[in-house]
């Protein structure tokens, strides 16, 4: 008989089911403690927006400051993206000015007329237009830079509702303080969404900038370093003579060029930009007076004044200042060895015609005499090719018993040389149409 085996006991029966072991429920992060990542993140982000200014020559720039500190409501015109809104904050954290946006095109005209709130006893108090927001935190801030953002997208009765606010700085029966100034920017009606040509009464009220991008500013402000905006320094010793020397050429040249007071344009874009008016030349004369007390640039200058009347009035009147900038003729046929010419050509040029139509308005032996000594002078102290056209009118004016000054001997030279070097260039000229004729 085989051996007996001993087998192990049978486990006992479970009496109860078993209970899988739970998956630990990871913690919340604490609100106090943000997620690494994100503050890593956070962290990049505020060293990408650090950047720094320094004072830089910017042409732009300048005249919006110029404009601001003149307090003309000023509208940048300009591509999406170009940089309008960046510049518009960099110029209100330069002015410590706190910045309030509003977009025009999301308003009703009652956030600029203001809304009317019935109170008690209206018949007797009326109903007051009670104002938005922004308008009494800028009343109560007493200072601001006011921008309307997106105005060639604002609806023709939003942009009725903005007269009072750009003039006369009144939201609904709230009157804005006189520290606050007005900015406004603007895409062409080409490439705004949904855009809207600007009324001509809003357009009057505004000195048009035409804001474009420059590669070295892009370049160095992408690099951390952008132009710092600086109000205009202004002289106070030049002050009344910058207000007399304004009201001297606007008035000088509106009575020479009447017709040019008041000229709306024939078309509607033109009609939405800068425009000549009693009110646009008046807010010209102001920026002529503040860029002569701060001694800007005449390019600068040129900027804000066609931008305030349009370019043609606003050439013509920069042709009235230079006209003003030249000697008085009869002082230098006076003291012909002490005339103080031009340096520019174009206003030497225009001297020296002015001498010889002096002369030629009282032909005198003396002052024929004294017109050649001018023109000696000229030659003394610029370029000979200047004085070919004055000389040979002022030849054609002498008398058959007019003997030739000595003076005259002196120019000749000058003059027929500079006559055969016009012919020389006459003649290559002449060459090369003929050379271009016949290769065809």
């Amino acid at each position: 008989m085989p051996p007996s085996t001993t087998l192990p006991p049978a486990p006992a029966p479970s009496t109860s089911r078993s209970t899988p072991t739970p998956t630990p429920t990871p913690t919340p992060t604490s609100p106090s403690t943000p997620n690494p990542q994100l503050a890593l993140a956070d962290h990049l982000l505020t060293l990408l927006r650090t950047s720094t200014t320094q004072p830089r020559p910017d042409e732009q720039l300048e005249a919006l400051t110029l404009a601001v500190a003149a307090d003309l409501p000023v509208l940048l015109w300009g591509e999406p993206g170009i940089g309008k809104t960046a510049a518009l904050t960099q110029l209100a954290a330069s002015l410590d000015l706190p910045l309030t946006t509003v977009i025009a095109s999301v308003h009703e005209p009652t956030d600029f007329s203001g809304l009317p709130i019935v109170g008690d006893d209206p018949a007797v108090r009326g109903v007051p237009m009670a104002p938005p927001q922004w308008a009494v935190e800028l009343v109560r801030a007493g200072r601001g830079l006011l921008f309307l953002d997106e105005l060639s997208t604002a609806t023709p009765a939003v942009q009725a509702a903005l007269l009072r606010v750009v003039l006369e700085r009144r939201v609904g029966a709230l009157q804005l303080p006189p520290d606050v100034r007005i900015v406004a920017a603007a895409n062409p009606s080409a490439s705004a969404a949904d855009g809207w040509e600007l009324s001509p009464p809003l357009a009057n009220r505004f000195v048009h900038l035409y804001w474009v991008h420059d590669k070295d500013v892009v370049v160095r402000g992408l690099g951390g370093v952008w132009p710092r905006a600086e109000l205009p320094r202004l002289d106070p010793a030049r002050l009344p003579e910058a207000v007399a020397f304004a009201r001297r050429a606007v008035c000088g040249f509106l009575e020479a060029r009447p017709t040019l007071i008041h000229r709306l344009p024939s078309t509607e874009t033109r009609r939405g930009g800068a425009w000549p008016s009693p009110r646009s030349w008046e807010a010209a004369l102001a920026l002529l007076a503040f860029g002569t007390a701060a001694s800007v640039s005449r390019e600068v200058l040129a900027l804000l004044v066609r931008g305030t009347v349009g370019d043609g009035p606003g050439l013509e009147l920069f042709a009235h200042l230079d006209r003003m900038d030249l000697p008085d003729p009869e002082s230098l046929l006076a003291d012909p060895a002490a005339a103080e010419l031009p340096e520019r050509g174009d206003l030497r040029q225009a001297a020296l015609e002015a001498v010889v139509a002096a002369v030629g308005a009282r032909p005198e032996r003396a002052r024929w005499e004294a017109g050649w000594a001018v023109l000696v002078r000229a030659l003394e102290t610029g370029a000979p090719d200047l004085l070919v056209a004055p000389a040979a009118v002022l030849a054609s004016l002498r008398r058959d018993d007019w003997e030739v000054p000595e003076a005259v001997e002196r120019l000749v030279g000058v003059i027929d040389v500079s006559r055969r070097a016009d012919r020389s260039v006459d003649r290559v000229a002449a060459n090369a149409r003929r050379a271009t004729g016949a290769g065809r």
